[in-house]
């Protein structure tokens, strides 16, 4: 195009020259408009959380600080155990909006992974070096969780003030706002007439209440409602959900006292011990179980007890649209011969074959069973496999073959079988532990019984026989096996109570302010090596204790007399009172016993 040449008497004047006056008034006007985005809009907040996040990160990330306060807290074994000579340490508040911080499920980071398998919405840990070493505050409004069961139909919004799923599923009869409490009536998205209405319908298939249905797991759970309610059938249910859009769902089904931890079906395995559920429930959990090969059925059928059942409810069953996949799903579960029991409206519901009643046919699915090399239970940070696995003692740990609740909390499993010495190991530990547990409550003043404790976890569970004790408590116990140590979960599971692998050397899946109560026996060896050596620093274990543990919530430690000394200077540090007891009379060695509760501070009001 060619350029327009313009009369000489018509063109443009000749530019004017900016002064300095108007250089400085173009500035003023300009810092006025920035003034005002900056006041009056929300980008003003954002840049300020963003300041507030980088400022606390710079303090309290310090490598040279972090490394002064471990030198003190947590020296080298081959230092003095009281390096701290008297001075003070203090372990400082993270910034406000820090509030629900998960250092392994962080939404900023993890966005920048790969999205194939929903590989970013799994577990992703900093380095230890990386964490921030602080405290996360509660939210400003906190308060004393509203105590079960009240809590299962109401809890105080200040507490977790994100009302996204009321907006949006509140007439589904998830939750809704009422006053100062968010409101539970019970509903899900494929059950909006309540959950109780919803598990009647699936007592018609699935014999809910003959104690033949202990364990149960609900896939993608939303606030947990249907686990909540199949407590009064006496099956406890994990519920498990991703950090999401939803913005907190699992905190939600915490704060009511219902089991749930955050995970995500993604390119590894769940951190369970194979056959461990009677019944494992999706309700429009979107799961694609039979892409890639199928890769996620199989490892559902991995989880199932034999003789368990599935019910998926929701896509793809009878879905518009979803013909395929629907007849994919029927395909594939025929193919590992479970019997499809019925199929109502949008929910189906298929039974597990017992351990030796079939042979899968996986030659359509290009799939094999698993080499006899292949542990089933092994689950944490293991890669899904393409193979159906073998598990020992398939038939002795059948529905039809173990006892039913309550009988098979106490009888000793048929996997103990696989441990060395396992029926008299299991015997002792479970006399040891009801010796303990009334010494806890006659001697010690916890409030084990009470309104005050709901959500329990033990840090190191071995067999379960901390939390078979108080199974006859209004509480439910998160029995954690540490993957360094015997995968003992699965004896666990078979004795009607529930659990995860995990290693405290990471933060583990949950929000803060989740647990009232967390219990731990030798906790010096939830860090250490093979050869003895630390493979993290105890501080950052307690540190993560404290994160989860709620607010005036309580803390049994158990060990050697030098690690509980470690453990007093540390919880001072971290704002706990502390006293430290014998152990009972009958115990034997040099183990002490801390008792610790988390007071109960909050920010400034001037904090920024």
């Amino acid at each position: 195009m060619g350029h327009l040449s313009l009369p000489s008497g018509r063109r443009s004047p000749v530019s004017r020259q900016w002064t300095l006056l108007d250089l400085a008034a173009a500035a003023f006007f300009a810092a006025v408009l920035v003034f005002f985005l900056l006041l009056f809009t929300s980008l003003g907040d954002s840049l300020a959380a963003s300041g507030r996040r980088a400022l606390a990160r710079s303090s309290n990330s310090d490598p040279r600080e972090r490394q002064r306060v471990l030198a003190i807290l947590d020296p080298p074994s081959s230092s003095s155990s009281s390096s701290a000579g008297g001075r003070v340490v203090v372990i400082e508040a993270c910034s406000e909006d820090e509030v629900d911080n998960m250092p392994c499920e962080n939404p900023r980071l993890n966005s920048q992974l790969t999205r194939e398998m929903n590989f970013y919405r799994e577990r992703h840990c900093p380095l230890p070096e990386d964490t921030p070493l602080c405290l996360v505050p509660p939210p400003k409004g906190y308060r004393t969780p509203v105590p079960w069961p009240e809590s299962l139909h109401k809890i105080w919004h200040d507490n977790m003030p994100y009302d996204k799923i009321a907006e949006r599923k509140g007439h589904q009869g998830w939750m809704k706002e009422e006053g100062s409490y968010f409101a539970f009536p019970g509903g899900g998205t494929m059950f909006p007439d309540g959950a109780e209405h919803y598990i009647s319908k699936l007592g018609q298939f699935i014999p809910i209440k003959k104690g033949l249905i202990r364990t149960a797991l609900d896939m993608g759970c939303g606030v947990a409602s249907f686990g909540g309610f199949l407590l009064k059938e006496n099956i406890i249910t994990i519920s498990f959900a991703p950090r999401d859009s939803h913005k907190s769902q699992i905190q939600f089904a915490l704060e009511r006292g219902i089991p749930a931890f955050v995970a995500m079906l993604g390119t590894r395995r769940l951190p369970f011990s194979a056959y461990s559920f009677d019944l494992v429930h999706c309700s429009r959990c979107l799961i694609p179980f039979t892409a890639h090969n199928g890769t996620y059925l199989i490892e559902v059928d991995r989880l199932i007890r034999p003789e368990g059942y599935l019910v998926i409810s929701g896509p793809p069953v009878q879905w518009t649209k979803q013909e395929k996949e629907w007849a994919d799903l029927q395909s594939m579960t025929h193919a590992l011969c479970y019997e499809l029991i019925a199929v109502n409206g949008n929910t189906a519901i298929w039974k597990k074959p017992s351990g030796v009643s079939c042979l899968p046919d996986l030659v359509n699915f290009r799939l094999n069973q698993c080499s006899d090399n292949d542990d089933p239970n092994e689950a944490w940070y293991f890669k899904l496999k393409k193979c159906v696995s073998k598990v020992p003692l398939s038939a002795e740990i059948s529905i039809g073959a173990i006892p039913k609740w309550p009988e098979r909390l106490t009888k000793s499993p048929a996997r103990v079988s696989l441990i060395k010495n396992g029926l008299d190991v299991f015997e002792a530990d479970t006399h040891r532990w009801a010796r303990r547990v009334a010494y806890y409550k006659k001697s010690l003043g916890i409030k084990l019984g009470t309104p005050h404790i709901r959500n329990v976890m033990d840090m190191n569970a071995f067999f379960g026989g901390f939390a078979a004790t108080l199974s006859s408590e209004p509480v439910w116990v998160m029995n954690v096996v540490p993957v360094r140590k015997p995968l003992t979960l699965g004896i666990i599971y078979d004795r009607g109570l529930i659990g995860v692998y995990h290693d405290w050397c990471e933060a583990f899946s949950t929000y803060p302010r989740t647990y009232d109560l967390i219990h731990v026996a030798r906790i010096s060896s939830l860090i250490r090596d093979s050869s003895g050596e630390n493979r993290c620093s105890l501080v950052d274990l307690l540190v993560e204790m404290d994160r989860i543990l709620r607010p005036e919530g309580t803390i049994v430690v158990r060990d050697s007399d030098e690690v509980i000394n470690k453990v007093v200077q540390i919880a001072h540090a971290i704002r706990w009172t502390a006293e430290v007891h014998k152990s009972e009379p009958e115990s034997h060695g040099d183990e002490r016993i801390l008792v610790a509760t988390k007071t109960f501070w909050t920010l400034p009001a001037t904090s920024v």
